[in-house]
């Protein structure tokens, strides 16, 4: 069976999971960000184009990623982001990742979103394989991150 993405929009009940791993992947102790909080986010009102998005192998939710208004406290002004792209450990390498970050590119592309932006510190050569550019370096949590675009075709 091949995965399948589904939005959270659609399956609410999926928050509370998506807000646990990306606490849990990206929001180190002293914890900036609880799952409670985290849930009320994803399944807060939209502000323009965004989803939160999960992807299912035979069934299970194995990884998410999300287009966001916002995502970098550093740039406000840039916009819409993809984010929160995880993939559970033992799910990695079967291409999960670039599934769900061209799912988030085309769902962008159908609201009519020219370019999208998000900062890595791990994974730059996965987004550059998938065409994304590097064009500056940011500052998130005390580590260096790379700022990266994507230019999206109409």
């Amino acid at each position: 069976m091949s995965p399948r993405i589904l939005a959270v929009s659609d399956r609410p009940d999926l928050a509370p999971l998506v807000a646990r791993w990306l606490v849990d992947a990206f929001h180190r102790p002293p914890a900036d960000m609880t799952t409670e909080a985290m849930t009320a986010l994803i399944l807060a009102p939209p502000h323009g184009p965004e989803e939160s998005f999960v992807l299912f192998e035979d069934d299970r939710p194995v990884g998410t990623a999300s287009l966001s208004h916002d995502d970098l406290p550093s740039r406000p002004d840039l916009t819409p982001w993809l984010a929160g792209v995880f993939v559970l450990p033992e799910h990695r390498g079967r291409g999960h990742a670039s599934a769900l970050v061209r799912h988030v590119e085309g769902f962008a592309r159908a609201a009519s979103v020219a370019e999208l932006w998000l900062y890595t510190r791990t994974a730059e050569s996965l987004y550059a394989r998938l065409g994304w550019q590097r064009v500056g370096l940011e500052q998130s949590n005390g580590h260096e991150v790379a700022l990266m675009r994507r230019r999206l075709d109409p």
